[in-house]
């Protein structure tokens, strides 16, 4: 059933505007958004829909298909005072943050894997944002609508995201990443294409599910934050690596590691553009080996279960591989060449399940549309 049904079935009547906004993968760039970096994202074809209908009163009435279809009730005068919990605070939040004033009956169908560091979340704010944008004639750009939902994610929902997630929701393209400078938004897309090599990337959820708002994500951008005042400068975007060894001794050893991660990621993202525009695939397997080497023993955000899945498909023949998301679980990719992912998929099953871990689950993605309304 699709979700105009969905809809119809639910609240009686049809909906004014069906959107949709897709999940995303980071092919490198990790943890740097906030700190003003660069990232290489791509939107992927699971998406988020979201039918929406103004209501005449101020009730907000909220129901997901992937929650059994459970009425939740609100009203806006309760959204003003950032009442709500779970999964239904990032609905409020993109009410809040666009400032809608009139009453919405609101169905969501999440295909985004929940958890599994493919930002569903994302899908949501950025898929219910232009819903909005388009019912209520705001004609907002994407920048716009990126930092409205990452908004209502940072002050409403409590979790301090950077803004890519929103950004390549919002402004993917079918076949191409977006280079992302997240100190000023500017954007440039940078064609990906494995197929034409015979690759693929995996994409390996490991079912570990994690929680961003539980204090550990926080913790790492309170650490670079630090860093930046301890050096004078907005941001770890302004600080060299020459200049961070040299000055090492201002720092505790955590927030050495912590920002020697951001700087060497960051470069590691600009020399990814290069090495894709030259399409040299053996060396952009090179930097997401490092990029994961750094998020483990220097941002430690790894786990036991991405750190199995990374090293089992570089034994079975990867180009590269690395955890991607927030960390803590989630999800980690592989550069494999297209003939080797049945092997790969059951060499990392059976290491998962020799170590007595849930089984992963696999998918893969290339480079898809951003959001967009459907009806």
């Amino acid at each position: 059933m699709d979700i105009k049904e969905l809809f119809t079935r639910s609240f009686g009547y049809r909906p004014e505007v069906i959107a949709s906004a897709p999940g995303r993968v980071n092919l490198i760039g990790e943890h740097i958004d906030y700190s003003q970096g660069y990232v290489l994202p791509f939107a992927i074809d699971a998406v988020t829909k979201c039918a929406i209908a103004v209501r005449s009163d101020r009730r907000i009435r909220i129901i997901s298909a992937q929650k059994e279809n459970e009425i939740i009730e609100s009203n806006l005068g309760n959204i003003a005072v950032k009442q709500g919990s779970a999964w239904s605070k990032y609905v409020y939040g993109v009410i809040w943050a666009m400032e809608i004033d009139s009453g919405l009956d609101i169905h969501v169908d999440g295909r985004v894997p929940l958890g599994a560091g493919l930002s569903s979340s994302a899908a949501l704010e950025c898929s219910l944002a232009t819903a909005l944008d388009h019912l209520f004639h705001l004609e907002r750009s994407p920048v716009e609508l990126a930092r409205l939902a990452q908004r209502a994610e940072n002050d409403y929902v409590g979790v301090p995201c950077g803004i890519m997630d929103q950004s390549i929701s919002l402004m993917g393209r079918a076949g191409y990443g977006l280079l992302l400078d997240c100190q000023d938004l500017s954007t440039r897309h940078v064609k990906i294409d494995f197929a034409a090599q015979n690759l693929k990337l995996l994409i390996i959820d490991t079912q570990v599910h994690h929680a961003l708002s539980d204090g550990g994500y926080a913790k790492r951008r309170q650490s670079c934050e630090q860093v930046a005042k301890i050096f004078s400068i907005p941001s770890l975007r302004q600080l060299s690596m020459v200049n961070l060894l040299a000055h090492k001794s201002k720092l505790s050893d955590i927030e050495f590691k912590r920002a020697r991660h951001g700087v060497s990621e960051m470069a590691r993202v600009l020399e990814a553009v290069e090495v894709l525009e030259g399409k040299d695939f053996g060396a952009l397997g090179q930097l997401l080996n490092r990029s994961h080497d750094s998020l483990r023993d220097d941002y430690e955000v790894s786990c036991p279960e991405l750190d199995l899945a990374v090293t089992t498909a570089l034994k079975g023949g990867a180009l590269g591989a690395r955890m991607v998301g927030g960390g803590f679980g989630g999800s980690a990719i592989a550069l494999i060449n297209e003939g080797d992912a049945g092997a790969i998929s059951l060499a990392i099953e059976r290491a998962f399940a020799g170590k007595g871990f849930k089984a992963p689950r696999f998918f893969d993605s290339l480079p898809s549309d951003g959001a967009k309304v459907i009806s």
